[in-house]
């Protein structure tokens, strides 16, 4: 009956060394005892400069359970409460605004600007029936090719990724609509401006353009076929 014999011990002690108490043997004393920020009563006597406290208290205070098999004892410590809210995940990130970069614009802008002057010209030779002139076309695409490279570099956002194939496009439509004029002019061929006006290069051209301006007026951007 072993449990009973445990139970009926008027004070159940556990070792509890505490440095620096300075309690004589004594009586057991009614003490405050703190686990893990839970206070309680428990009962402590002072035995050989060594403090003791019911086994007991101890558990009640630390709401601990106490077990008694044959010689053993067991305390087992609470864990951690069950129903605790794990933490709160941190607020998730909004993307990046995906539209047109402002560098990007600007280095769009330039580029349109080139190639709206670039097309003026070649526009006002046919209708003035002046020759396309290979010198000064070949200006016009260096710059263009130069702003071209700008732009790349300044591509940042997913739209500017976009947004930037319309310009190479556009630069390529421009290009090849001008060595059109060029090749025609070697073999004599004559090239009205109706004829300038209705090419399909030059009417792709035009249409692209308009879909790139609206694209920097809206900074966002929008695929046109026109562009391809």
């Amino acid at each position: 009956m072993k449990n009973t014999s445990w139970r009926g011990w008027p004070m159940l002690l556990v070792l509890l060394i505490v440095p620096g108490l300075a309690l004589s043997q004594a009586a057991p004393q009614s003490r405050t005892l703190i686990v893990n920020g839970q206070s309680g009563q428990v009962r402590m006597v002072q035995i050989d400069g060594h403090a003791y406290v019911d086994l007991e208290s101890l558990a009640r205070t630390a709401n601990a359970t106490l077990g008694f098999r044959g010689d053993q004892i067991t305390l087992t410590l609470p864990g951690p409460a069950a129903d605790v809210a794990p933490a709160a995940a941190p607020p998730s990130i909004p993307p990046a605004n995906s539209g047109l970069s402002k560098d990007f614009l600007q280095a769009g802008i330039e580029e349109m600007a080139v190639i709206r002057e670039w097309r003026s010209a070649l526009s006002n030779c046919l209708e003035n029936n002046y020759p396309v002139q290979e010198d000064w076309v070949e200006t016009f695409r260096g710059q263009a090719a130069t702003n071209l490279v700008l732009a790349y570099s300044d591509v940042s956002t997913e739209s500017d990724r976009n947004a930037v194939q319309l310009l190479s496009k556009e630069f390529d439509n421009m290009n090849a609509l001008s060595q059109k004029l060029l090749d025609a002019r070697k073999i004599m061929h004559f090239v009205s401006a109706d004829d300038f006006r209705d090419d399909p290069l030059n009417q792709n051209i035009m249409a692209c353009a308009r879909s790139l301006a609206s694209m920097a007026v809206s900074g966002q951007f929008v695929d046109d076929p026109a562009c391809h």
